[in-house]
């Protein structure tokens, strides 16, 4: 017969393990702590919210096996890093090129992951017919809008019922909280938000449809995003959610204006994800680069310090980094949809060259031999 006092002390272990848990879905209890050294990320974050990636072209075509293993043991959503958009897949009008798209969504749905499209309005890396004529000279309203519907009808009529997720215009507003001055704006005018997602609707009206943007913890940005979609609102328009670009680094952004911006966007009844995360460990060469891909600085060697890996002291702070963004994510968990890092490993990281070419960045959670970092159990553990 088990004694009183060690019967006490093992129900209050099993409460702990309960209590601990929250609510989420827990297999064998008793055993908890040797089921989390085994779980993946998409298991620990399996009942709190999506885990995803993006995947470039040899990780799609399966010529990267190796981060294919990486993605189909983590990852339970995905998305396309350049293939889907506009420029690649129309780059002459009327020409669509769905060859590695086709594969992307194919891949998402044989292991029943959650698919993003991204992006169909965008101004950067558009085809670079979509906004002159036969002369050069630019289209009229009438035109570039028929054009937007003509691409958008396309190709999200072409995945209709099989991409959950769109990211419908990508970057319109700028870090003061004005408009961006694109071709889409200057033609058509701050209608071109509008007219995507009525289209993107009109299309797929089952899909999710989202704005997504980068700098999104900067108070000007913040509030032009919150203008701009409440003016869809009051139009009536479709919109579902917003993508916040989680390109961070060490030092910025503030946990505290990213989480305020969290809440302005979830207070409007959208739901928030977390778009493309990674996190820069070598230092910026002016505060708040952002993310705009026009955006290049001249090489220096004090930027680009650790070319043979990280010293232990940035390991440790860039851990530390990581585990506090998704602690805050842990924390409003009932608003966000999705967490997804902007690639498999850091070789395949855009952060190499942006906004320095030429640089050896360590911004994921999986490294060049695709072996997981430490802050991947570390994110683990502080799911559970």
């Amino acid at each position: 017969m088990m004694k009183k006092g060690i019967l006490i002390k093992s129900i209050v272990a099993i409460l702990g393990v309960v209590l601990l848990c929250g609510g989420c879905k827990v297999a064998n209890t008793g055993a908890a702590e040797t089921n989390a050294a085994e779980l993946t990320l998409k298991d620990a974050y399996k009942n709190k919210f999506y885990i995803g990636t993006a995947l470039n072209t040899q990780q799609i075509t399966g010529q990267d096996t190796a981060a294919i293993k990486v993605v189909k043991q983590h990852f339970n959503a995905i998305v396309a890093e350049n293939i889907m958009k506009s420029g690649l897949i129309q780059p002459r009008e009327g020409e669509f090129r769905f060859n590695l798209a086709d594969q992307f969504v194919a891949f998402g749905e044989q292991h029943n992951m959650y698919i993003n499209g991204h992006t169909l309005i965008w101004h950067s890396q558009p085809p670079r017919w979509f906004f002159t004529d036969s002369l050069g000279n630019d289209v009229s309203r009438e035109v570039l809008i028929q054009r937007m519907k003509d691409h958008i009808y396309t190709v999200v009529g072409r995945y209709k019922g099989r991409v959950n997720t769109w990211d419908v215009v990508n970057e319109a507003i700028m870090d003061d909280g004005s408009w961006r001055k694109t071709k889409f704006y200057e033609i058509i005018g701050e209608d071109f938000v509008k007219l995507a997602f009525q289209f993107a609707h009109e299309a797929d009206p089952d899909a999710k449809l989202m704005y997504n943007d980068y700098s999104m913890a900067l108070p000007g940005r913040r509030n032009g995003v919150v203008a701009m979609v409440k003016d869809l609102q009051q139009q009536g328009v479709r919109i579902d959610g917003i993508g916040m670009q989680g390109h961070i680094g060490l030092d910025h952004p503030s946990l505290e204006e990213f989480e305020k911006s969290l809440l302005a966007f979830s207070d409007l009844g959208l739901e928030v994800s977390i778009t493309e995360l990674d996190l820069s460990a070598l230092p910026s060469p002016r505060r708040n680069v952002g993310a705009d891909v026009a955006t290049s600085f001249e090489y220096q060697q004090s930027l680009n310090p650790y070319t043979e890996g990280l010293p232990d002291s940035v390991t440790e702070a860039f851990n530390a980094r990581y585990v506090d963004f998704f602690k805050l994510f842990l924390k409003h968990q009932d608003k966000i949809s999705r967490v997804t890092l902007w690639g498999v490993h850091d070789g395949q990281s855009w952060k190499n060259n942006f906004p320095v070419r030429g640089r050896t960045d360590y911004p994921l959670l999986f490294d060049r031999e695709n072996q997981p970092k430490s802050v991947v159990k570390a994110l683990i553990h502080v799911a559970q």
